[in-house]
Parts: structure tokens; sequence; C-alpha cells
């Protein structure tokens, strides 16, 4: 009969390094843990400062928006690619909802009259007959101030006009009749100079994540209705026209990629 192999006996087990040994580990995990929260916390804390404007959505040249323009001729809204571009919507027949928005989109026309890259879009959601549009954008146009090249306004067929603000421009209301009225998303849209909707970063002073903000006047003197506070000398609805215009220079300062 053969001997046992003596590599194959069993150890014999010291419970005092076992002891010892997992200590080690439970150190070494201890350790590993609080290194990647203070990574962590370091992280946060350079997220919650950072201010640069939120990247919402891309519209690309196969989703884009064709318009006739209030001169007659045929734009694509990929046209303006390498400037950045206020765009609001608003209804002829009930223009209330947009009145504070265009009130800020006038007040952008000419503040940034000399900036030849910024431009404002404003589209019209009401059909209208075909042979009567463009006099109707002509006269709109000269009535509000719109003038080209910096202020287009556009129309198109209902269907796809309101398909177009639903899905690229991302509106938090469709364009709809609702009790004889127009209901409809008058925020204001931001595109930066590559075709993405951007939004506002507010850092939160007492840290956590920022709040991304959108340009909606409505909301904004809806608060100022209720007493809300900014913290500031401004109301809710002056906040956030300084939170566009900064915004809006933020944007004007990246680059253009072609």
């Amino acid at each position: 009969m053969p001997l046992p192999d003596p590599s194959l006996e069993p150890a014999i087990r010291d419970p005092k390094k076992l002891r010892n040994t997992a200590f080690v580990l439970v150190g070494i995990m201890l350790l590993g843990g609080w290194l990647v929260l203070k990574a962590y916390e370091k992280w946060s804390v350079g997220q919650a400062k950072d201010d640069r404007p939120a990247v919402i959505y891309r519209i690309t040249p196969e989703r884009d928006l064709r318009m006739l323009r209030q001169d007659g001729k045929t734009a694509d809204l990929a046209d303006l690619r390498g400037k950045v571009i206020a765009i609001n919507v608003f209804s002829l027949r009930d223009p209330e909802i947009a009145a504070r928005s265009m009130a800020v989109m006038k007040r952008l026309a000419e503040s940034r009259a000399a900036d030849a890259d910024f431009h404002l879009v404003s589209l019209v959601i009401d059909p209208l007959p075909a042979e009567k549009l463009l006099a109707t954008l002509t006269e709109t146009a000269a009535t509000h101030g719109m003038k080209l090249p910096q202020w287009w306004l556009g129309g198109n067929e209902p269907k796809t006009l309101h398909k177009f603000i639903k899905n690229e421009l991302k509106a938090t209301t469709d364009p709809n009749e609702k009790t004889g009225k127009w209901d409809y998303d008058a925020a204001i849209v931001l595109i930066d100079k590559n075709g993405h909707i951007r939004r506002a970063v507010v850092p939160q002073k007492q840290g956590g994540p920022p709040f991304i903000a959108t340009f909606d006047f409505e909301q904004a003197a809806a608060w100022d209705a209720k007493g809300a506070k900014t913290g500031t000398a401004n109301t809710n609805a002056e906040e956030l026209e300084v939170l566009l215009n900064q915004t809006i220079d933020k944007l004007l300062a990246e680059p253009f990629k072609n």
C-alpha cells in the first residue's frame, strides 16, 4: 500500500493568522470605500458648480423644419447652423399665452441687433389657407418688428409644424385647441450653433443636483403671482430673462463644429 503524499495533508489553520488576515482585508475595504466616497464628494462639488447649459436634444438635418418666411422665401432651420437661435411659437388668434415670451424676444432683438451670430425665429401655429399665409406672415412681421435677416417669422401646414414643435422642440404642451382657444407651450427654446437644444443650469447653493431651467416666462409670472421670492431684487420673470441672456452669452462663446 503506497504511503500518502505529504503535500495532500490538510493544512493546520492558525486562528490568530486568520483573524489578522480578516482585519487587514476589512481595513483595505474600509479605506477603499472611504477613498471612493471622497472622490465622489469631490466630483459632486464640481458638478454642483458646473453651470454650462444642459444639452437636451439635437435637431438633425433629417428632422429639420422647412418654413415659408415673411419675405416669401422657403428656408430650413438648419440654414442657421453656426448661429445661436432663440425660438418661440405663438397664435395669431390667441396670442395671450405668448405675450410675455414675445416681449422678451423683442428685447433680445433690440439688445442683440449687432450680433450676427444670434438669430430669432417665431413660428405661427394657426392653420392658415395657403393663399393667405404669405400675406399674413408679412403683415405680422411688420406689426411686431420682426426684421430679416435677424428675426425669421415662419409658417407651415399645421400637421407638420405641430409635429416639429412636439417632437423636436420638446414642448411641454402640444399645440391643441381647448374650449375654442389655442393651448400651447410659449417657452423660448435656445438652440446652439450645432443644433442642440440647450437649457440653463442653476447650481444649488445648498449643494445637490443643479436645477435645469426652461425659459417659460408664463411659469415665472405665475411664481411671482404666488409671491415666490428669488433672493434678489428681481422678480422671477426678470431673473429668468437675466438667466436667458447669460445662457445665450455662453452659447455664443462655444465653437461651431461643422
